[in-house]
C-alpha cells in the first residue's frame, strides 16, 4: 500500500474559485499527502487566493497556457515519488481518490473511467466514445474513459512523456497512448464522475469540439501507431487497384489509369506508415533516454548528500 505521504495531488485550475476551496479541503481530510499542489493557469478570479487559503501550495502561470501546460508545470514542481492529478471543477470526487491510489503499487498509471452519463454533454459523451474505442484499436489495449483527467502514477514515469504532452486538453490521451505503446502496467478504475458545478463551465465550446477530436485522432495515428492505420489503408487500395485492373483488363482489353493511380496510392500509404512508425519508435526512445538521465541527476546529488 502506497503511503498518502509519498503522493503529490496535483491541481490544474483556472477561473475555479467556487469550487477550489471546497475541494482540497475534503482532499486534505483524507490524509497527510506529501503536497496538494494548485497550478493557476492564469485566472481572472480568486482561484489561486482561495486555493492558497484552503491550505494548498500555489503556482501561478501570469496567462492562460492551456490546461495541459498547468499539468507540465505541476509535474516538474511536484515534490512526491507519486502524482494523482484531478479536476478543479468538481466533477471528480474526492472520496474515490482511494482507489485509485490502492493500485498504484501494481501499475504505473491508473486512470479514473467515467460512466457515459458523467459526460459533461452529450457531445462530448459521444465524442469521447469514439476516441476510445479508436484508441482501443490503436493500442489494441481495452480504453474504457481515454479523456478522463482523474489518474494516478509514479512521477518518473510520467516525467518520461512531458515532451509529448500538448498545452491543451488532450493531455489524458496522450499520456494514457504514451504509457501503453512504452509497455508501462495501465489500469482503468470504475469511478463515479460528477457534473461540473453551475458555477464552473466548460472551458469547450461546442461548436469547437468536432475539429478538436478530429487533430486529437489525427495526434493519435500519428504519435503513436501510424502503421496500424496506415497498412489497413494500403492493402485496400492495393486489392482495389489489382481488382479493378483485372476487371478492366477482361471488359475493356487494357489497365486503367485509376488502377495504376490506386496501386500507387497503396505503396504510398505502405511507405509513409513504415517511416512513420520508425519515427514513432525513436521518439519515445528519446523519451526514455532523456528520463533515464534525469533520474540519474537528481538521485545522484540526493545519495552523496546522505553518503
Amino acid at each position: 500500500m502506497i503511503a498518502h505521504d509519498q503522493i503529490s495531488v496535483l491541481i490544474p485550475a483556472c477561473n475555479e474559485e467556487s469550487s477550489i476551496h471546497l475541494l482540497i479541503e475534503t482532499i486534505r481530510s483524507l490524509g497527510s499527502w506529501q503536497e496538494v499542489l494548485v497550478v493557476d493557469d492564469g485566472s481572472a478570479d480568486k482561484t489561486a487566493k482561495v486555493a492558497l487559503a484552503a491550505g494548498a501550495t500555489v503556482i501561478r502561470h501570469p496567462y492562460n497556457k492551456g490546461n495541459g501546460a498547468a499539468v507540465k508545470t505541476a509535474i516538474r514542481r511536484a515534490r512526491g515519488e507519486f502524482v494523482l492529478l484531478l479536476d478543479a471543477d468538481g466533477q471528480h470526487a474526492p472520496e474515490d481518490i482511494q482507489k485509485l491510489v490502492e493500485k498504484l503499487p501494481d501499475y504505473d498509471l491508473v486512470v479514473g473511467a467515467r460512466a457515459f452519463n458523467a459526460q459533461a454533454t452529450i457531445s462530448r459523451g459521444i465524442g469521447n466514445s469514439v476516441l476510445s474505442r479508436f484508441a482501443s484499436f490503436l493500442s489494441g489495449f481495452s480504453i474504457p474513459d481515454l479523456t478522463s483527467g482523474f489518474r494516478a502514477a509514479h512521477r518518473d514515469r510520467f516525467r518520461e512523456f512531458l515532451h509529448l504532452l500538448p498545452n491543451g486538453f488532450s493531455y489524458p490521451t496522450t499520456t494514457t497512448l504514451a504509457f501503453i505503446k512504452a509497455g508501462y502496467n495501465v489500469c482503468f478504475v470504475p469511478i463515479d464522475g460528477r457534473q461540473r458545478k453551475a458555477a464552473s463551465t466548460s472551458k469547450m465550446r461546442p461548436w469547437k469540439e468536432g475539429s478538436r477530436f478530429v487533430m486529437i485522432i489525427l495526434r493519435m495515428i500519428t504519435l503513436f501507431s501510424p502503421l496500424r492505420v496506415f497498412l489497413p489503408a494500403a492493402i485496400c487500395c492495393l486489392f482495389l487497384g489489382v481488382g479493378y485492373a483485372i476487371y478492366t483488363s477482361i471488359t475493356e482489353v487494357h489497365i486503367t489509369n485509376t488502377s495504376v493511380t490506386l496501386i500507387f496510392v497503396s505503396l504510398l500509404l505502405f511507405f509513409f506508415g513504415l517511416l512513420s512508425e520508425q519515427i514513432s519508435s525513436l521518439r519515445f526512445e528519446h523519451a526514455a533516454r532523456e528520463a533515464k538521465q534525469w533520474r540519474k541527476e537528481v538521485k545522484e546529488p540526493h545519495e552523496l548528500m546522505h553518503s
